[in-house]
């Protein structure tokens, strides 16, 4: 219900909140007044998760940091930058947009981090060259989650490795490498994104936002402002991304296993927290922006005030969506969602259709939850004793679980990295998820019938 009607009505607010208080008044047997308490509750029960919490910090804090960058001249200093360097290349706008998904592809540290980067950096250049928001939500949104579980050296590959390590007859390390050349929501994702980005091509609700020259104005409406060094707005995010590896690993040191350096720092990254050194990165580049523009002498104590308030006053309302988002997903784990869908289909799954059928339940349970990690957890403690009670390759049915559940967080309007790419770029979220639903669809798909020519082959 909630999905739907925020799809139709793009009232994302009210459709969230009626999906919730629906759910409440199942739990609740039908007691309007006892669902309805349950789902103020609910909202205030969002904020004891300290994760949930940091998130919607974040959200604030992003929407400082590029209001302090605007404000520098660092964003036009930028697209200065860039047009110097790309205006006489053929298909300028095309390499603009790989550069934006390559960008995504490499910072594999993490997925937020990585949409966060690419927003930012590039949205004033989008602006500036009449390519639509919505598609640097796309690309943002589907070079950082498919890289990440590709290049496991990160939080995503300790986390998972963590799930592993539950069943002793499986090696955790040795499971999730050679899962990753089966992960082929993943793969075609990332084949698809820059196939798009060089050869221009556009299809379904995307083709018609590009043909509309749906362009947000912020860019042409302040071109006035200040113009400084792109390094004004290259050096913040960089700091942003580069220290995001050193908080992860800092925040889990002492909870680590012993060993030597090496061992512990990557013990460090499965037992840090990923949400604390996301938003421990992000601050540290904010200050760093405020740092810097108080030392050239172009924000005053009042302006470094004034305009952090005006960033963050630009992202309150995803940070209300973002409360809501994580409040339907701890409602979908009170009412067992993801946990009924798969036992309900694992009982009738056979071996050459489990890792198709699990991609499928893996993506509707993402979908649903709004977090692919949730799904992981879910997912794998089903599907690893499954592929031995069935004989399926278990290589195939981890990257099914794993692509399944980056596949339905894609799909979701619920999901937090949904809702960080609208933010990022700046976009409609609900034109972002019109927008980038039927690419994932399509990859989606073709993922399906490669797991069920891979299950008879495998």
């Amino acid at each position: 219900m909630a999905i739907g009607l925020a799809i139709k009505t793009k009232q994302v607010v009210f459709s969230l909140s009626l999906g919730i208080f629906v759910g409440y008044l199942i739990i609740q047997s039908g007691n309007i007044f006892e669902g309805l308490l349950s789902t103020i509750t609910a909202f205030v029960d969002v904020f004891q998760s300290k994760g949930n919490t940091r998130t919607i910090i974040l959200t604030l804090i992003i929407g400082a940091l590029i209001q302090l960058i605007k404000y520098s001249g660092g964003i036009n200093g930028f697209i200065n930058w860039v047009q110097k360097r790309l205006a006489d290349k053929k298909n300028f706008k095309g390499k603009i947009q790989a550069t934006s998904a390559l960008t995504g592809f490499l910072i594999f540290v993490e997925s937020n981090i990585s949409i966060l980067t690419v927003g930012t950096i590039f949205r004033p250049v989008f602006d500036k060259h009449k390519i639509p928001r919505e598609k640097l939500a796309y690309l943002a949104d589907s070079s950082s989650a498919p890289s990440c579980i590709l290049f496991p050296l990160n939080a995503w590959g300790a986390y998972i490795m963590g799930l592993l390590l539950a069943f002793p007859n499986v090696d955790p390390f040795k499971t999730l490498i050679f899962s990753i050349p089966f992960n082929f929501y993943a793969i075609l994702t990332l084949v698809f994104v820059f196939w798009l980005s060089l050869s221009g091509k556009e299809y379904s609700e995307m083709k018609k936002v590009v043909e509309k020259k749906h362009a947000i104005e912020d860019s042409e409406e302040k071109s006035g402002e200040a113009t400084s060094s792109p390094l004004n707005m290259v050096i913040p995010i960089l700091t942003m991304v580069l220290t995001m590896p050193f908080f992860l690993i800092y925040g889990g040191w002492d909870s680590a296993l012993e060993g030597g350096f090496a061992e512990k720092a990557w013990n460090s990254i499965s037992t840090g927290s990923g949400s604390e050194a996301v938003l421990n990165a992000c601050f540290t580049g904010f200050l760093t922006a405020a740092i810097m523009y108080g030392f050239q002498k172009r924000i005053t104590i009042q302006s470094f005030i004034d305009q952090s308030f005006k960033g963050m006053n630009d992202m309150v309302v995803m940070a209300v969506l973002m409360v809501l988002a994580f409040a339907i997903g701890n409602l979908c784990n009170e009412l067992g969602t993801g946990i009924y869908v798969s036992r309900v289909t694992a009982s009738w799954l056979i071996p050459e259709a489990a890792p198709a059928l699990i991609f499928i339940i893996s993506s509707f349970i993402a979908f649903a939850t709004g977090t692919s990690w949730g799904t992981f957890a879910i997912m794998i403690s089903i599907g690893v004793p499954l592929a031995f009670a069935v004989d399926a390759n278990l290589y195939l049915v981890i990257a099914a679980v794993l692509g399944g559940g980056v596949f339905g967080d894609h799909c979701s309007p619920i999901s937090d990295t949904t809702l960080i790419a609208s933010v990022a770029s700046g976009c409609d979220h609900i034109d972002h998820v019109r927008t980038q639903l039927p690419y994932a669809l399509f990859t989606g798909g073709l993922s399906i019938v490669c797991y069920l020519i891979a299950g008879f082959i495998f």
